[in-house]
């Protein structure tokens, strides 16, 4: 359908006086009245949430069983149990899966996992070279349509060491993308005044990419000259000069578009100046952070690792002492088959659903013509532990995309022999990225799409 007159883009800015104000979602900013026609111009975003250690597992016939994180029953007629109850208000907007792993992680160390969680790769101590995440496959499908490729974080920040790392995020080298975990230093850059001085960073800008073609034109004559063994490593050198160029690129096209304003109480709301002594202010502005910057489309890619594998170096590792439980996260998971460690953990396991819950509320509340901010996002929330040093059965919640094709209202197990990167794949299908296959992948995970 050919867009009217009066149609506005969703990207249209208010300009006066210097200062610019992106607009609020408009009627007329939908291609019909129903807003639902053109599937092809929805904005399709993909996030995904990690914690280590797993969750608290009892027997489902034993006194502590009502802190069991997987809900009783299943297809439609499950129950949450105490654990997840902060999620049954948004029950028709996700799914409960059982049973999916990674085959590689189950041949890995107890907690080497988190690392391969979105990339199902196999590691050891021999072979620490890790494959692309799927986040960065969506976010190459879409990185021309915003800003931002995408959004890495974590509340460890940096990269951490293999096996134990303290990001989620890996490009299609296998290198380790570093996280973000500064709140302040997100939002100015997400949404700060950006560059004051445009025209000189034009220039910079342009200066750069000039040495980046001289660099690339020279390396043609230097690579006949070379032996297949350097040929390799100047080839490998070469891909990573490509991918500043690229950078230098994307910034000089973005460079005189203003970065987004944001609403007064989405201001009010955030908490920047919170830090990991804090952790529910903490991981509730992160998932702030998330939420806007899918709101305000600056990306459409995010990851966010709330804790990670490393035990006592790790910044999360005393988060459940900090919100007045008496073990740190790693003594809390290993005492979850002991009576009164059930319910420790099994209250940690329900804090985290309540700020899980917290970022599916902002998300439903956020209305794009066609559908909510969630509709139109598909969010993955788990750990590659089952229980601690359990590298099967992975505990997930899948929520969102009821306009990509998602299914939900329903807690459903898979036979071991289907691999987690199934579920990728149908991720990376829902948000549009057109993969064959990813990682070991077999096909789409079916029985999570609407027929």
């Amino acid at each position: 359908m050919a867009s009217k007159s009066w149609h506005l883009n969703r990207r249209t800015f208010l300009r006066g006086t210097g200062t610019s104000l992106g607009l609020p979602w408009l009627d007329c900013m939908s291609r019909s009245a129903h807003a639902s026609a053109d599937k092809s111009s929805i904005a399709k975003r993909l996030c995904s949430f990690y914690f280590g250690f797993g969750v608290g597992l009892p027997k489902e016939d034993s006194d502590q069983a009502k802190w069991r994180w997987f809900p009783s029953g299943e297809g439609k007629e499950f129950q949450f149990t105490e654990t997840l109850r902060p999620l049954e208000k948004h029950r028709n907007n996700l799914s409960i899966l059982g049973g999916l792993s990674h085959p590689n992680g189950r041949r890995m160390g107890a907690h080497d996992t988190g690392d391969t969680f979105l990339t199902g790769a196999y590691l050891n101590n021999k072979m620490l070279q890790n494959t692309v995440s799927v986040d960065q496959v969506a976010a190459a499908a879409a990185a021309e349509q915003t800003r931002f490729s995408s959004l890495v974080l974590s509340t460890d920040g940096g990269v951490g060491e293999p096996t134990r790392s303290s990001t989620m995020s890996y490009d299609l080298k296998g290198r380790p993308l570093p996280a973000l975990n500064q709140p302040q230093q997100i939002f100015n850059r997400f949404f700060g005044a950006g560059d004051l001085n445009t025209l000189r960073k034009q220039r910079q800008l342009k200066s750069a990419a000039g040495m980046l073609d001289r660099v690339l034109e020279d390396s043609k004559s230097l690579r006949r000259r070379l032996g297949n063994h350097d040929r390799e490593k100047l080839d490998e050198y070469l891909a990573s000069v490509e991918e500043i160029e690229k950078g230098v690129q994307r910034s000089q096209q973005w460079l005189e578009i203003p970065r987004p304003e944001l609403h007064d109480q989405d201001r009010e709301m955030l908490h920047l100046e919170a830090d990991d002594e804090a952790p529910r202010n903490f991981i509730r502005t992160m998932y702030d952070l998330v939420y806007l910057s899918f709101r305000t489309d600056s990306t459409r890619v995010a990851t966010y690792q709330i804790t990670n594998m490393a035990d006592c170096s790790s910044k999360a590792a005393k988060f459940p002492q900090l919100e007045g439980f008496k073990a740190s996260l790693h003594t809390l998971a290993h005492d979850w088959n002991k009576p009164e460690g059930a319910e420790a953990l099994g209250r940690w396991d329900r804090f985290m659903a309540e700020q899980l819950s917290y970022f599916l509320d902002r998300m439903s509340a956020s209305d794009e013509g066609n559908g909510s901010l969630l509709d139109n996002s598909v969010v993955l929330y788990g750990s590659s532990n089952s229980t601690t040093h359990n590298n099967r059965d992975y505990p997930l919640v899948l929520a969102g995309g009821g306009e990509l094709g998602l299914h939900h209202g329903q807690y459903l197990r898979f036979d071991e022999k289907i691999p987690m990167s199934n579920l990728l794949l149908t991720m990376l299908h829902c948000v549009g990225a057109q993969q064959d296959v990813f990682a070991d992948s077999t096909g789409d995970l079916t029985e999570i799409l609407k027929s």
